[in-house]
């Protein structure tokens, strides 16, 4: 394994409040690039084998730090939090006390905030042979949420074509927490086209219904009937216009599908026919949310020149569930002083004919 840091890539060294961005790329011996940036500890590229041998840009980004700042789509392959996914009315309680949160997302606070994690510049630790890792304190009260947190997510590419992403979080005072990645994926190439041929496998009994504002109702519904059945393989664009009402209210998948894989399980599979690359997913997360780029708007240019439309990539963003600080009966998303938070998932490429 060989990391890079590529000073020649002057479009990603930029000051944002003091802190210098830089770009950094993994190799590994079959070829599979991945490039990162301290901005957002995201990924910026993921350079895959196809069928044919040639290298294909499976992640949508930019070529320049200053894009993505002005990006209409702020969370390109960037690390979410502090609380991934929506809370309600931008608030909620712990032990008796009130935490007002911006509301970002309509009546909603959305991926913790409009100033979140993925608007921060890292600091960085990298390990030569096979790793980099991202490191930041978040200050107690920082988007409104409690507690002094230090956040550290690691980057490992393996020579088995797989992104480990490791989440360590502790907390100096009583907080809620919830991390993940938002890469937009195309498995045909990003910019290259929609993802609607994609085929999709992901073995979930249930996924949570939401209100109109993409909220959860009440509890998980079976898949059983519906769209969100992705237990025997089918293309995205099977249902995702069917006339249902909650594909209605996502305009499209935009849901949390429950997660009762073990780690060594794959809990999501996507395939292109195109390009015959495969993903597949394993987490110790309890949900996954199916985001199928409906409110991508074509405004953003992405790294090979093409608008950035509806429906041009998907994500699975393994994840608690949504609302959960103020849905008791959800997975926990508390973590307290001595505690330390760890989440691991795993993006796995390989090629496959047919699927």
């Amino acid at each position: 394994m060989v990391i890079y840091s590529l000073p020649d890539y002057p479009d990603f060294e930029y000051k944002i409040d003091g802190k210098k961005t830089h770009l950094f790329t993994l190799k590994n011996r079959t070829g599979m690039q991945v490039a990162f940036t301290d901005y957002g500890a995201r990924i910026v590229s993921i350079l895959v084998p196809d069928k044919a041998g040639n290298l294909r840009d499976v992640v949508l980004g930019f070529n320049s730090i200053h894009e993505y700042i002005r990006a209409d789509e702020q969370y390109h392959g960037a690390t979410i939090g502090r609380f991934a996914n929506r809370i309600a009315q931008g608030h909620f309680h712990l032990d008796g006390e009130k935490y007002t949160l911006q509301q970002n997302n309509g009546r909603n606070s959305l991926h913790g905030g409009p100033k979140g994690l993925h608007s921060k510049v890292w600091d960085r630790r990298t390990s030569f042979k096979k790793k980099i890792d991202f490191c930041y304190i978040s200050p107690d009260g920082e988007e409104g949420f409690p507690g002094n947190l230090k956040v550290t997510v690691s980057y490992e590419l393996t020579e088995f074509n797989e992104i480990v992403i490791k989440y360590k979080a502790e907390t100096d005072k009583k907080t809620v927490i919830n991390l993940t990645n938002h890469a937009y994926f195309n498995l045909n190439g990003e910019g290259q086209s929609d993802i609607l041929n994609h085929i999709l496998h992901i073995p979930s009994d249930y996924f949570l219904p939401i209100d109109e504002h993409q909220i959860p109702i009440d509890g998980k519904v079976s898949v059983t009937g519906t769209a969100f059945d992705f237990r025997s393989p089918k293309k995205i664009a099977t249902d995702i216009n069917n006339d249902e009402e909650q594909l209605k209210r996502g305009h499209g998948y935009d849901h949390t599908l429950v997660n009762s894989q073990s780690f060594s399980q794959v809990a999501a599979t996507a395939y292109s026919p195109d390009s015959g690359i495969r993903l597949e997913v394993f987490t110790t997360e309890p949900g996954i949310q199916l985001y199928t780029g409906n409110f991508l708007s074509g405004k953003d240019i992405g790294k090979s020149g093409h608008p950035y439309s509806s429906r041009s990539a998907f994500c699975f963003e393994t994840q608690h569930y949504p609302d959960s600080p103020n849905r008791p009966q959800f997975p926990s998303v508390l973590l307290e002083p001595g505690q330390v938070f760890e989440s691991e998932t795993i993006y796995k490429f390989s090629i496959k004919k047919e699927m």
